[in-house]
């Protein structure tokens, strides 16, 4: 995973560079990794038992991670498996190894992980992209040209520089280079809070400015679009709403003021707890394309079109089709006239992000989604592909542009790379007839846990579940099968409809997901695709508790909060999948203050969910509030020596299901 200064997955909270560390462990937990490193050295070399050293080397591979240093990293994660931290050490080690291009040594240690764990499907896209990615080295040392070369620019630093985007001949991109604004440090990169800046991109040497005081706040700010006639820009700042509150990524206009550009606003169709980014604008300036992670997603961070209304107002996001997004995450859009490039972890990559390029043919569909190939796209992450200029005509045209890249070998842990791309003539047309084709490959899989009798153990992935039952709708029509013994059902895909999907099995809760095949691209090029769409399991485990995350109360207060809503607005979702089943709703207090309170807040609050969800539907007769007071802690610490976090975790509302 990728740092915030990327804009994407994950929500920064305030506490992260406020509150006080004092151990490695809590500096992780608050993402705090360039503070962790040193600390967890100490630690470790303090460290007597196999179990202590192991947990320590894991978490200071993470830190090293993600702070870029994966050939520090590799070492610890191999370090954190000899002590007993399990495949979540070889996992992030095989990662590590892909990243950095070692792509046959990333591969041995997939395929022993598929052995260990008991699963090689858990492992297969990461398999299939490293062998994608030495087959293209084959390729290129059997002399098949290539139409891309790159090189980096003088103008990155040994902080992070990426997502560059052409203005008025001139490049602005972000950084959070020592000369950012704000003098608070980031305690995830140990550097500073990212900015907008502005370089002449052609003049060798040519100096970097801050692109315009006004935007570059002690936010983070960066990914901007500009207007065809740079009247006003769109750009991504992540802030916090109110002091100690979560910070979220949100969609900004700023007008242009003379020669520099007047107060932000926010994008009227942006909601809170929900993180928007990377905005692109089309020519006409009628369509905003962004990067947004919601609920009507396909899964992880999808790309988004906004249409300009005739008010003058951007229309609620539209989410793009399965063509371009999947179940990974799609960033950082750019548009080329009617060509639309971005990132994506989901299609199938050399590693991390890769740019993809798609366009609208004359069917009035995009284009399969087509990898650019190294060496633009490399082990890591690649992104923020932009063009500056064509020169010349036909097949003679060359094009000229730039990227950001996490690769190794740059100047500092992301750089911006400047590209050239020459049109390779196409081979001669096949006089085959095409026969378009899209298959959807439907897999029902279960978790793989560290102790297979305890929900609560680690998770080391996921494996099919053979023979279960799959009930497939479109539309009012349905039908029921089986999976086979690789827990997979194939369809042949029906163009533009809507596709719903129930997965079943004796002892499990039920999974549902959904698939539309509106607008799947008709390529003469690519005139087969395949897709997939993963249908989850839940083994039921009796009488076994399940911590619901995200469930917090006022203090001394039991009424439901908003920020609950959406994991009890879960819960309801899973038991109208699952008519038959009773749950106990259970609520549990820290150690801290006398017995007969802390019971009867905690059966207050249990109470309080249990409402929230009869409100919601649910019948009364299968549900159960009990609160539970301080007698079952789940932190071993004594009462006055745990930490905040401990007790945090001890406050906890949680369900089991009762039969």
């Amino acid at each position: 995973m990728r740092y915030l200064p990327y804009l994407f997955l994950l929500i920064l909270s305030s506490c992260s560079y406020t509150a006080k560390v004092t151990d490695g462990a809590t500096a992780i937990d608050r993402k705090q990794y360039d503070v962790a490193v040193d600390m967890l050295k100490r630690e470790f070399k303090k460290a007597k038992s196999r179990k202590e050293k192991g947990e320590i080397a894991l978490n200071l591979g993470i830190a090293l991670r993600e702070t870029e240093d994966d050939a520090a990293a590799i070492d610890w994660f191999q370090t954190a498996y000899d002590n007993n931290a399990g495949p979540p050490a070889l996992r992030e080690k095989a990662a590590a190894l892909k990243r950095l291009e070692r792509y046959e040594e990333a591969i041995q240690v997939y395929t022993d992980l598929g052995f260990e764990i008991g699963s090689k499907y858990e492992f297969r896209k990461d398999i299939s992209g490293a062998e994608l990615a030495m087959a293209y080295k084959e390729a290129e040392e059997a002399g098949k040209p290539r139409p891309f070369t790159v090189a980096a620019t003088d103008f990155n630093t040994r902080q992070a520089d990426y997502a560059p985007v052409v203005f008025e001949d001139r490049l602005i991109f972000t950084s959070d280079r020592s000369a950012s604004s704000g003098e608070e440090t980031f305690k995830w990169t140990g550097r500073g809070f990212t900015d907008l800046f502005i370089v002449d991109p052609q003049a060798r040497g040519a100096s970097v400015d801050a692109f315009d005081a006004r935007l570059n706040t002690e936010d983070h700010e960066g990914t901007p679009a500009f207007s065809a006639d740079g009247a006003y820009m769109i750009f991504t700042r992540c802030a916090s709403p109110a002091k100690k509150e979560d910070a979220w990524c949100g969609l900004y206009r700023s007008e242009r003021v003379g020669e520099g550009w007047g107060p932000a606003k926010q994008l009227p169709f942006i909601k809170n707890g929900i993180n928007y980014m990377h905005p692109a604008l089309s020519a006409d300036g009628k369509r905003l394309y962004f990067s947004a992670l919601m609920e009507d997603g396909w899964g992880g961070y999808d790309i988004y079109v906004s249409n300009l209304q005739d008010s003058g107002e951007w229309g609620d996001p539209i989410l793009m089709n399965r063509a371009i997004n999947t179940q990974g995450n799609e960033q950082f859009p750019s548009l080329d006239g009617d060509t639309l490039y971005f990132a994506s972890d989901g299609l199938e990559g050399l590693g991390g992000l890769d740019i993809f390029r798609t366009y609208p043919m004359a069917n009035g569909r995009f284009s399969a989604p087509k990898n650019l190939g190294p060496p633009v796209n490399s082990g890591a992450d690649d992104f923020g592909f932009t063009i500056l200029r064509r020169e010349g005509s036909g097949l003679e045209a060359t094009m000229t542009g730039y990227f950001s890249s996490a690769r190794s070998g740059g100047a500092g842990s992301d750089d911006i790379y400047a590209y050239t791309r020459r049109v390779i003539p196409p081979p001669p047309e096949d006089p085959t007839p095409i026969v378009y084709r899209n298959v959807l490959d439907v897999t029902v899989v279960e978790k793989i846990y560290e102790d297979p009798a305890d929900p609560k153990s680690r998770v080391l992935g996921v494996k099919p579940v053979p023979n279960a039952t799959i009930i497939a709708s479109i539309g009012e029509q349905s039908r029921t099968v089986n999976t086979n013994a690789e827990g997979i059902l194939s369809l042949v895909l029906v163009d533009d409809q809507n596709y719903s999907f129930r997965a079943e099995r004796e002892e499990y809760l039920v999974a549902e997901g959904r698939f539309s095949s509106r607008d799947l691209p008709r390529d003469p090029e690519a005139p087969e695709q395949r897709y997939e769409l993963e249908l989850e399991l839940e083994k039921i485990f009796r009488n076994q508790e399940v911590v619901l995350k995200n469930i917090y109360y006022d203090f001394e207060e039991s009424f439901i909060r908003e920020d609950a809503q959406p994991t009890l607005n879960e819960l309801t979702a899973l038991l109208n999948r699952n008519p038959d089943i009773r749950i106990e709703l259970g609520s549990h207090t820290d150690c801290r203050g006398p017995k007969a309170y802390n019971q009867n807040l905690s059966q207050a609050r249990a109470q309080a969910a249990v409402d929230y969800l009869i409100n919601q539907g649910v019948a009364a007769d299968r549900l159960t509030a009990r609160g539970y007071g301080k007698d079952q802690p789940i932190e071993d610490c004594l009462c006055d020596r745990c930490t905040e976090e401990e007790h945090q975790r001890n406050r906890r509302t949680t369900f089991r299901i009762l039969d």
